[in-house]
């Protein structure tokens, strides 16, 4: 045999070589010779400035970000100074232009003008809530140390406003991209690389949330000849041919999906990608797992994952102040609504305004919630003769047109004003403003085993699903999305949910 066929240049393989027969000449992955793209449908000019990639989307995205951080820390500052003055002065506009740029430099240092977070995902506004606090306590400490008469409604009332009000900026511009993505623009162009289980997965997650911007434009399995047992996206070589199809095809982002790659072969695929501007995404098999959960810890020359099992104890605490604050406001807010509406059921329909029911809490243990009646008081006795017409998939009993639901009580439901009353749940702490919601105990006798761990967690006055459809939901995906809430929680994505479900309450979407 050939010195160059003993390489594993060309098409000839070595016996026993794991590599599999490549799509065509090997190079390796530690060479400093560039790719040379060869011509495909891909690398077209014209193609290229009609697809809108997110190398030169992400460029327009990440200005218009900082344009509405800086727009909104000018306009906060200089409302906030105008409550004490009045007027705007020149020196008002300097203080709005100087905690401007303070805010957008505080959100660079948060990371949240990072590319592969833009547009996706909580961290964007996580890095606000970091700068807001860092813009406050910088102030506080200029006006301390360097005994510099700092405006105090600026850090009271100004930096706040600031974060709300680019919050509202951001989501609007995130909106706008996500319904780019929706017609294709403003996509990555991805490579999936793996065996071919592996990759099924992650091809069939990527393609389905296309909002993530991930647009997977082939694959390269470990050899050319599993091409006949992989039909979900074009297969555009082998793995050894990585480099070069990333050339060929304007590729932006790598997925590694299982452990075909590991350890040395994933590093030197990190060298080759290197000489293609390419970046590296490594999908390691875990399932709805995402931080602050995880961490990358670096040890004995390994990158080793670490997963956080449960919460730790100072999440919890802030999820339990969260609650019974935020609860107990909201309970004095919606009092005069909950009168209202209780009155309404009471005139309306013969029966108590409010109803008790027992239902699974915390680590199975049972509790009474309360709601307003918005049906009429024979409702359960008349429910085992509509199981038969349940809308609803699973365990739960669900009707579009439940013939039991009162007139009053199809307002109530629609704006979900029936729901005002568990507020006092939360505050005895029953309840969580967040988390999945409470079974009845008929419910969970029917669990199957993994659906148990819904009650890990105390359950909430709104939840991840019903921010994603409500009523309109399958129990398969009702129950996929409780898990990945129980899984990955943090007062962060508590306040997001909180933040979605006024949304989805205004709107009435879903509701039933």
């Amino acid at each position: 045999m050939s010195i160059a066929a003993d390489r594993g240049f060309g098409r000839i393989n070595v016996p026993g070589d794991r590599r599999g027969r490549t799509a065509g000449p090997r190079r390796s992955w530690a060479s400093t010779e560039p790719f040379v793209p060869r011509t495909t449908p891909f690398n077209a000019p014209a193609v290229r400035a009609s697809a809108l990639p997110w190398s030169v989307a992400s460029v327009r995205y990440l200005r218009g970000a900082v344009l509405a951080d800086g727009f909104a820390a000018f306009a906060a500052t200089a409302v906030a100074l105008m409550t004490r003055t009045h007027v705007v002065s020149t020196t008002e506009l300097r203080w709005s232009f100087a905690v401007s740029v303070l805010f957008v430099l505080s959100v660079l240092g948060s990371q949240g003008y990072r590319a592969h977070t833009l547009g996706d995902g909580p961290g964007e506004y996580q890095s606000l809530l970091r700068a807001g606090v860092g813009v406050g306590l910088s102030l506080m400490a200029v006006g301390y140390l360097a005994e510099f008469e700092v405006p105090r409604t600026i850090v009271i009332l100004g930096v706040p406003i600031a974060v709300l009000a680019s919050a509202v900026l951001r989501h609007a511009h995130r909106k706008s991209l996500h319904r780019e993505r929706a017609d294709g623009l403003a996509m990555m162009r991805t490579l999936v690389v793996g065996d071919v289980d592996s990759i099924s997965v992650v091809v069939e997650n990527l393609g389905s949330a296309p909002h993530h911007g991930y647009q997977v434009v082939g694959v390269c399995l470990p050899s050319v000849d599993d091409e006949a047992s992989f039909d979900a996206a074009p297969t555009l070589g082998a793995v050894a041919d990585v480099a070069q199809v990333v050339a060929d095809y304007q590729v932006e982002t790598v997925v590694v999906a299982g452990s075909y790659l590991t350890g040395d072969a994933l590093r030197r695929l990190t060298w080759a990608l290197g000489r293609t501007g390419a970046e590296l995404v490594v999908s390691p098999g875990l399932v709805e797992v995402a931080g602050p959960r995880v961490t990358v810890q670096p040890t004995a020359g390994l990158s080793l994952l670490r997963l956080e099992i449960e919460a730790s104890r100072p999440r919890m605490i802030a999820k339990a102040v969260l609650d019974r604050v935020l609860g107990s406001i909201l309970l004095l807010v919606a009092a005069p609504i909950i009168g209202i509406s209780a009155l309404a059921v009471r005139i309306t329909s013969p029966g108590k305004a409010f109803y008790p029911q027992t239902r699974v809490g915390v680590d199975g243990q049972t509790f009474t919630m309360w709601k307003i009646r918005s049906m009429y008081a024979d409702a359960e006795a008349r429910r085992a003769a509509l199981l038969g017409q349940s809308d609803g998939s699973g365990v739960l009993f669900k009707m579009k047109a439940d013939p039991r639901v009162t007139p009053v009580g199809k307002v109530l439901r629609r704006y979900s004003l029936d729901e005002l009353p568990q507020l006092l749940n939360v505050v005895r702490g029953d309840m969580s403003l967040v988390g999945p919601r409470p079974p009845l105990t008929a419910e969970v006798a029917e669990y199957e085993d993994q659906v148990f761990r819904r009650l890990r967690v105390r359950p909430g006055l709104t939840g991840l699903w019903q921010v994603s459809g409500r009523s309109d939901l399958s129990w398969e995906e009702a129950v996929r999305l409780d898990l990945r809430y129980v899984d990955n929680w943090s007062v962060s994505m508590d306040l997001m949910i909180l933040w979605k479900t006024f949304r989805a309450v205004v709107s009435g979407s879903g509701a039933y």
